[in-house]
């Protein structure tokens, strides 16, 4: 029976010649992932199921989300899992100073590959798609299930695939790419599905913007995004990894839900207006309304803090002023992009043009900390969710926009255009 290549992950890991949709499989897990929220909740539950997880090398605790530390709760619960992990002697423990956003950290450090099968206790897991892996994101109780057992039961998905033609245009990135497809097939268009992502275009998308694409795959209501592995995506795995790897293609025909053409060069910088990632509009749409006024931008984020975000976004701010109504907080995702920004000079840019430039966290993306919204305030966003009171209060808005628009925003002091701001990276 032909199979989506989701669907031949899970078979190799449950040990079947062949899945369908709507299955249910027990599969082997290759990375079982959670962080400073998640991993707390989750270790009570372990306990009463084992003593020791199934490989200490596969499980992975990130504190991302309120580190460094911002009160005294999140102060116990990293050190809950910090102690965790030094009694279950796991090799991926990272502590701030080595720690990054776990979905910007995992690849970056090669813990993660083409063909394997990963969960994490934080639902953008889906990220690692972009490598040609099947990952997701589960809730607690799952989470402990797979630290000591290292399987875990799944529904087979079935899937859509997107077919990426054409080149997109200097100042469309992967988020404008995401933001049009959900807005195009709605924040449940994809319910449970595999987003699968073939095509000629693909190799005009770079992996920074596959991550981005594959890590909202779950704001379309997605099981899974994943993309087929090309030699761009061999070449990061064989810069950032020892690990061995399988590719895994789907069969011609495999059998799915939908099959949609995305033509990139007809994709347009795009916003999603509050309060859902599905509520997308052009710049052009913009344009023609009333201009919004912003009091925040945030740069940053699982979605867009990556090497090619900052330098986009610090071409746009080189030698222009934020505007003297707009905090802006630029956060790289990881240790390495902090200093990569350092030794480039984009932290001067940053600094010189009147943003703050800070340590790797996912800190305002759910109103952790470091960009809490008042009542009745708007932001522009690269992150990745612009629910009510995401980022603070019930009252404020989210705007979500790539790296670019974000950085042409916070000068204008209104939502802009940043093909009419220029610097072009």
């Amino acid at each position: 029976m032909a199979m989506t290549m989701t669907q031949k992950i899970l078979a190799a890991h449950a040990g079947l010649e062949h899945v369908e949709a709507g299955q249910l499989i027990e599969a082997k897990l290759d990375v079982v992932m959670a962080n400073d929220i998640t991993g707390p909740m989750a270790l009570p539950i372990f306990h009463e199921m084992a003593e020791k997880v199934f490989d200490k090398e596969k499980v992975v605790l990130v504190p991302d989300h309120f580190t460094p530390n911002k009160d005294i709760k999140s102060a116990e619960n990293s050190k809950s899992i910090r102690e965790f992990s030094n009694c279950q002697c796991l090799t991926h423990h990272y502590e701030i100073g080595q720690m990054g956003i776990e979905h910007a950290l995992l690849p970056e450090k090669g813990i993660v590959v083409a063909g394997e099968c990963i969960i994490g206790a934080d639902s953008h897991t889906c990220t690692y798609g972009a490598l040609g892996a099947f990952s997701t994101g589960v809730g607690t109780t799952d989470i402990a299930a797979g630290m000591a057992l290292g399987e875990l039961w799944f529904k087979v998905p079935s899937a859509i695939q997107f077919v990426i033609t054409g080149k997109p245009s200097p100042y469309v990135s992967g988020k404008d790419v995401i933001l049009h497809i959900i807005g195009k097939i709605g924040v449940d268009g994809a319910l449970y599905k595999s987003m699968e992502f073939v095509g000629e275009g693909i190799a005009n998308l770079t992996m920074d913007d596959r991550f981005t694409i594959a890590n909202m795959a779950i704001e379309a209501g997605a099981k899974n995004g994943i993309f087929v592995v090309d030699k761009q995506a061999e070449d990061y795995m064989k810069e950032h990894s020892s690990k061995q790897y399988t590719i895994y293609q789907a069969d011609k025909d495999a059998i799915y839900d939908e099959i949609i053409e995305i033509d990139l060069s007809t994709i347009r910088p795009t916003v999603a207006f509050p309060h859902l990632p599905g509520n997308a509009k052009t710049i052009d749409e913009i344009e023609a309304m009333e201009a919004i006024k912003i009091d925040q931008v945030v740069i940053g984020s699982c979605t867009n803090g990556r090497m090619e975000d900052m330098r986009k976004a610090a071409a746009i701010l080189k030698g222009n002023k934020v505007h003297k109504d707009v905090r802006v907080m630029v956060i790289p995702a990881t240790q390495k992009i902090y200093l990569q920004c350092i030794m480039e000079g984009l932290v001067e840019t940053f600094i010189e043009s009147g943003c703050t430039f800070n340590t790797p966290s996912c800190g305002p993306c759910m109103g952790g900390h470091m960009g809490v919204m008042a009542a009745g305030e708007k932001c522009v966003s690269t992150t990745n969710r612009n629910f009510v009171g995401r980022m603070g209060h019930v009252e404020s808005l989210i705007y979500l926009a790539s790296p670019q628009l974000a950085a042409a925003s916070a000068i204008a002091g209104v939502i802009a255009n940043p093909e009419k701001v220029g610097g072009q990276n």
